[in-house]
């Protein structure tokens, strides 16, 4: 089953590239998704700034895949995120890759430093 959802951040594609390629992140996203712990992916395909899929093997069998996209639109970035598993809920889903979204485009956090 698969499940896709859309959404323009208030982001640069180099930005966004930053979060995403991010191995333990990705791990905690197909997580998410399939419900559980992280578990370990492997890149499938790399476009820098433009395209990142990747897939992991699901407990309890199959395997879930992440694609995600990025296209300059105004002033954002177009972000479109698929997610192919056998067993997905489709409901849950949605509401995972829209909760990925949703990390995507929260406003950085930086420290600020004593001084």
């Amino acid at each position: 089953m698969e499940s896709k959802v859309k959404r323009t951040l208030v982001k640069s594609a180099p930005e966004l590239w930053e979060l995403a390629d991010d191995r333990a992140r990705m791990e905690a996203w197909v997580a998410g998704l399939v419900g559980g712990r992280p578990v370990g992916v492997e890149v499938t395909d790399r476009e820098p700034e433009r395209l990142l899929a990747w897939r992991a093997a699901v407990p309890g069998g199959g395997d879930a895949r992440i694609a995600l996209e990025l296209a300059e639109k105004g002033f954002g970035t177009a972000v479109s995120i698929t997610a192919q598993q056998s067993r997905l809920d489709r409901a849950g889903a949605d509401a995972a890759l829209e909760r990925l979204l949703d990390e995507l485009g929260s406003p950085g956090r930086r420290r600020i430093a004593a001084g």
